[in-house]
């Protein structure tokens, strides 16, 4: 009828879907999370039906021009749905989305997780590489800091929380660089300015820490809470730790050999002065000592020192401004940062991050990115689901309360 919407819905292709995936699509409410993001259209396939679409390509090891050009075409939504509708649109806010279904995750992962189990914050940065391209939105120059070679792309700068179980990521920004020498391409300049999409362009022009610290408030807003922010060497310099430290976070990170000077009893110190100041730890060989200073700006912190592995001869530091945490655990907590760079090499490797789709709009880049860390949450669900006993409810909880009847006595030789 004239006047009626009517919206188009592809169950064919949904069915694909290994079931575990369906029952996440289900549990995690991504439809709900998609219209508070204002990811909605009023007529033709809905965003749901073509996010599951996008979503599906991987599970079928194909990418969009190989499932257009299939049989099955006439199943599908058209170019212009799919590129100029959905993925092009700068009105549609995937922040607050990837945000929304984060913060839904981590809802559902606490009655699975002990109180006293330690949460954390990790930051890191990881090329997105478009080196083969010349007309991308934004693209710039950046350095590849494993490769030790320019190329041509963004630095996706990632937050993440986890509980050491699991990991998830909760935001991230496709950083340009701020130096208009290294920009190959500028912002499209017809983006209404109101629109969520000329902010994340501008964004994109903002340096590292400023956007770190920026990332940390909108999940602090969201309600997203952990007791430590994890950060390598390249973040952990004292203005980023002086902000993060006012947000009421623990700042854990390496630190580099730099020109920064440390208070210790008064006087100012170099990181390799401290070194040689520092108190002898008594137990593992790894750890050399450990140090009380004080940065410039009056945070205290402890500084360890610990054997680095790739080459023996020399030493890593370690900086924490939570004082009073035991070396031991202090190494421990830094340990969980490692889950982000599984998180990287899984995105690139098994779920097509870089790869799926080569459009040269900046609002593909952020929808894609946002899509492929979906296909990450939900796989992340299914595994906490399957290997932690607690999500089989009273079938765990039953023999858990005959155990607490019992009295167990700790065995040192027993790991827990």
């Amino acid at each position: 009828k004239k006047g009626v919407t009517t919206m188009i819905t592809n169950k064919d292709y949904f069915a694909q879907l290994p079931k575990e995936i369906k029952q996440g699509f289900s549990e995690l409410n991504i439809g709900y999370h998609l219209r508070k993001a204002n990811i909605t259209k009023l007529s033709g396939y809905s965003c749901l039906t073509v996010f599951k679409l996008i979503f599906l390509l991987v599970f079928q090891y194909k990418n969009w021009f190989r499932a257009f050009m299939s049989k099955r075409s006439q199943d599908l939504p058209g170019k212009d749905t799919v590129y100029r509708f959905f993925l092009n649109t700068p009105t549609y806010h995937w922040r607050k989305f990837l945000l929304s279904l984060s913060s839904e995750m981590i809802r559902l992962l606490q009655p699975l997780t002990s109180k006293d189990r330690v949460t954390a914050f990790v930051i890191d940065d990881s090329v997105f590489s478009r080196n083969r391209s010349k007309s991308v939105e934004l693209l710039a120059k950046v350095f590849d800091h494993s490769t030790h070679q320019y190329l041509k792309g963004f630095q996706m700068l990632t937050l993440g929380w986890t509980d050491r179980f699991t990991f998830i990521p909760v935001d991230f920004a496709l950083l340009s660089s701020p130096k208009k020498e290294n920009r190959l391409q500028e912002n499209n300049t017809n983006i209404d300015k109101r629109t969520s999409g000329y902010k994340r362009r501008q964004e994109a022009l903002k340096s590292k820490p400023d956007v770190a610290s920026a990332l940390l408030d909108h999940a602090l807003e969201k309600g997203i809470i952990a007791d430590y922010v994890l950060m390598d060497s390249w973040f952990t310099q004292a203005p980023l730790i002086e902000k993060i430290t006012n947000k009421g976070l623990f700042v854990i990170g390496l630190v580099k050999q730099l020109k920064q000077r440390y208070v210790y009893n008064g006087e100012r110190f170099t990181l390799n002065q401290l070194y040689k100041l520092a108190k002898p730890h008594m137990g593992k060989k790894d750890i050399r000592g450990s140090v009380y200073a004080t940065l410039d700006n009056g945070i205290p912190v402890k500084i360890l020192f610990v054997r680095n592995r790739n080459k023996r001869s020399e030493w890593l530091a370690i900086l924490s401004t939570d004082t009073t945490l035991e070396n031991e655990e202090i190494i421990r907590i830094y340990g969980m940062r490692w889950d982000i760079e599984v998180f990287f090499k899984c995105n690139k490797s098994l779920l097509n991050l870089e790869k799926e789709f080569q459009g040269r709009s900046y609002d593909m880049l952020i929808s894609h990115t946002t899509i492929v860390f979906t296909r990450y949450i939900l796989i992340a669900w299914q595994m906490r689901k399957e290997e932690d006993p607690k999500t089989i409810g009273n079938l765990f909880l039953h023999p858990l309360r005959r155990c607490k009847r019992h009295r167990f006595y700790y065995c040192p030789s027993i790991t827990y």
